[in-house]
């Protein structure tokens, strides 16, 4: 974890303006930087038939038996790349928290974690499994050095075909509680019900998801009224539909942030043309994180303190060329490995924390 000199003055600044601030004023502060993260990791399946979850219809599972483990591991080596460089280029280091979906099973993330690339980060794991019928889940890894856990739980999301009144089987909602170098927080992990059959006629299961997340973040506050909460993930809407606009009540701007209410740094970005994911040949940003009052500046809390946010794209993740061009270069298509990464860019938040001398 690096520590960075910014000037008090100029602290909601760019990180490339932060030299030439303290140019300008010498009363310089010292601060801790660590960077949060999300990212779909797009069918990170293991190489094994599950009887239990319908893995079979899985990319892995679709190819030739012999070629799954050589495929795996370029997936996880391609996944432990990106993980290791979001926000490094500021923080110094491999994200502190990294919320992921699209994973089948602990032995995924045990293998991830463990891998050349990041086992140095020593990336503790809290994980589910979901009742979703792809078999895959969220889950949350933390540096152990970092992050120290005290209370996980998983929330599950009880909703109904509105035609059929099936039960429809879908992913839980993450919930772990600890503190980030002594710096009490929760984070809500997220992969809400698909667009499948179409945005509006599924708009409803995204609502619902919106409701139990915000029921959660109710029940934290109640035991803390200046909670600092992030709720991130795959949410399957933009910034600007109805489950985080109206049923969550995001707010763009941080001066409309009240106590116990959310700010959501990636609805401004959606109207500024960024993406991270193409849906139907359209750009989107479905994967988000969100923040609390409490972890505004204007808060006025002791530790840490929203700082960036951002969507990691850099141009060895991104298509060159063709109708996809500045989109997610995915890993599979059509069944077959691309070598690619996945089809969603991860995002992240800078938190930021004055040293005390």
């Amino acid at each position: 974890m690096y520590k960075y000199l910014i000037t008090s003055a100029f602290v909601f600044f760019a990180f490339a303006k932060a030299s030439h601030a303290q140019q300008d004023n010498n009363d310089t502060k010292q601060y801790k930087i660590q960077t949060v993260a999300f990212y779909n990791l797009e069918n990170l399946y293991d190489t094994e038939d599950d009887p239990t979850i319908n893995d079979e219809a899985s990319p892995m599972m679709e190819m030739a038996e012999g070629l799954r483990e050589d495929v795996y591991q370029k997936k996880l080596t391609n996944m432990a790349r990106v993980l290791r460089k979001i926000g490094a280029d500021k923080s110094g280091t491999a994200p502190a928290l990294i919320g992921v979906c699209e994973v089948e099973n602990r032995k995924v993330l045990e293998d991830l974690a463990s891998h050349e690339l990041l086992r140095d980060y020593d990336y503790g794991i809290e994980h589910y499994d979901s009742p979703d019928r792809r078999g895959i889940d969220v889950a949350l890894l933390y540096k152990k050095s970092e992050f120290k856990v005290i209370n996980s739980q998983s929330r599950r999301l009880d909703i109904s075909d509105p035609g059929s009144g099936r039960r429809i089987f879908t992913r839980d909602q993450l919930v772990v509680t600890g503190e980030l170098n002594g710096d009490l927080m929760s984070v809500i992990v997220n992969h809400w019900p698909s667009r499948s059959g179409g945005e509006m006629r599924s708009r409803a299961k995204r609502v619902a998801a919106a409701a139990l997340n915000q029921q959660i973040i109710d029940s934290l506050h109640v035991t803390n009224a200046m909670a600092k909460i992030m709720t991130m993930g795959d949410l399957n809407d933009d910034p600007t539909n109805e489950s985080v606009l109206k049923t969550l009540n995001a707010q763009q701007d941080q001066e409309d942030v009240k106590p116990q209410m959310i700010y959501n740094p990636y609805i401004q970005m959606l109207k500024d043309g960024f993406n991270t994911l193409s849906y139907r040949d359209a750009g989107n940003i479905f994967d988000q994180i969100m923040l609390t009052y409490p972890l505004l500046k204007k808060a006025d809390q002791e530790g840490y303190f929203y700082y960036h946010a951002g969507i990691y794209n850099p141009s060895f993740m991104t298509n060159k060329s063709g109708r996809y061009k500045g989109y997610p270069l995915r890993s599979y298509n059509n069944g077959s490995f691309t070598n690619g990464f996945s089809d969603h860019f991860p995002v992240y938040v800078y938190l930021i924390k004055e040293e005390k001398e």
